[in-house]
């Protein structure tokens, strides 16, 4: 029965079927030829995918998410960000990384950030005669932390599947996710001193406490969301929504730059963006419990626990079999099906159940652009209007990199619980 389900879904993936009814139509069938279950159970399983509290917290980020696209948000937080450190060597790659990381805390979704920062600094970037290949490739990768630095779309979904605690893996994210960043900063920072590459002038004071002021409303929601969980006011379901909230009110009334036209078309794309995602979610829990019936959990549990002989080699398999699935799957998918096959082992061998989500998230950030299907390929291809082939040779050092980010986030715990272990 696995066999054949591993076999109908793999032509169907490559065959550019939808994931969604990949999942569905594979488990459909394989439910019909060799079970006596009804279809309907399926399609009860579907919806109950989604019937999910934590879920409810995931299209008001999503709406929010867009509502700072379009009221300016991104673009006041890109300038703060060069002002920052534009002035170093490589100060332009630099500001698109620094502003990658705080619109990814307004957004938590990878190809939004990539949109909202990456139609403004690629231009820039050709401008400044950056190098082609270092130019989308940072384009491509930097939107990519987002998935790790909380309020994280696709932490809210490993805490979904998983049972783990929201706050605790937001709490989690931010250590790993200034980490993962900050691996990106040091390779920017070398590559330009390599090639010489031009940098801004150093701002004064003033200018740069005046662009700190304007960029000060977006700057305050990550605040915001993370305060008002961790201080008790918010859950994080009504933080996301509290979030959605103000990004309108300073649309409208502060920047301005959100009218009523524009509004509703903001309402629309978030619509189809959250039903996208959630339609994946509720395949992906129909095709993670035809698993569970056919005793996949069980028997993958005791071939790694023959041949994972401690958890760091257990981690290490994990991080294999996550960047080989984030070259082929959507990061959403990869987390409700493989999470739950892996978080039963990593629960056993004592791995603490913050960090393993963590591991397992950086590996899928890696994913979003590593070729040859990562969303954040096809997405760059829209702004820069480069082939994928391009773009696909751009990336390579920067998933080098990414990967010595992981290794380090995977086997140095106490950076994604530091913050955890201090608030709880």
């Amino acid at each position: 029965m696995i066999l054949t389900l591993a076999i109908i879904l793999t032509v169907f993936l490559f065959s550019s079927m939808p994931i969604f009814v990949a999942l569905t139509f594979s488990s459909l069938i394989v439910v019909s030829i060799y079970t006596h279950i009804p279809p309907m159970v399926m399609v009860q399983r579907l919806f109950g995918g989604i019937d999910k509290f934590a879920l409810m917290s995931l299209p008001f980020f999503i709406f929010a998410a867009d509502l700072m696209d379009t009221g300016g948000l991104s673009r006041r937080i890109l300038r703060w960000a060069r002002l920052l450190v534009g002035h170093l060597p490589g100060g332009l790659g630099m500001a698109t990384q620094v502003a990658c990381m705080f619109f990814g805390a307004l957004s938590g979704s990878s190809p939004a950030t990539v949109i909202a920062i990456g139609k403004l600094m690629y231009p820039e970037l050709v401008k400044q005669k950056y190098p082609g290949n270092f130019a989308t490739g940072l384009i491509v990768s930097a939107g990519s932390v987002a998935l790790l630095i909380p309020p994280s779309i696709t932490l809210i979904i490993y805490a979904t599947v998983t049972g783990t605690s929201v706050s605790s893996l937001f709490l989690a994210g931010i250590g790993a996710g200034v980490i993962y960043g900050l691996a990106s900063l040091v390779y920017i920072y070398f590559f330009a001193q390599k090639h010489n590459l031009p940098c801004d002038e150093k701002p004064g004071f003033r200018e740069l406490l005046s662009a700190t002021r304007e960029a000060s409303w977006a700057l305050m929601i990550p605040v915001i969301i993370l305060g008002g969980i961790y201080a008790g006011i918010l859950t994080p379901t009504e933080a996301a929504g509290f979030s959605a909230i103000y990004a309108m009110l300073v649309g409208f009334l502060v920047y301005k730059e959100l009218k009523p036209n524009n509004f509703f078309k903001v309402c629309i794309k978030s619509a189809t963006t959250s039903a996208q995602v959630l339609i994946v979610v509720a395949a992906a829990q129909a095709f993670g419990w035809l698993l569970t019936v056919g005793q996949v959990p069980q028997m993958l549990t005791q071939t790694v626990l023959k041949y994972a002989s401690s958890p760091i080699v257990f981690l290490m398999m994990v991080n294999v079999i996550l960047l080989v699935a984030g070259m082929f799957m959507d990061g959403v998918a990869s987390i409700i099906i493989l999470a739950p096959l892996m978080f039963p082992i990593a629960s056993k061998m004592g791995i603490d159940p913050i960090h393993f989500g963590i591991v397992v998230v950086t590996n899928l950030c890696i994913g979003q652009f590593t070729p040859p299907f990562g969303l954040n390929l096809f997405v760059a291809n829209g702004i820069t209007g480069l082939p994928i082939n391009k773009l696909a040779v751009g990336v390579f050092h920067f998933i080098i990199v990414s990967i010595i980010a992981l290794l380090v986030i995977t086997y140095i715990p106490e950076i994604s619980l530091f913050l955890p272990n201090l608030a709880y």
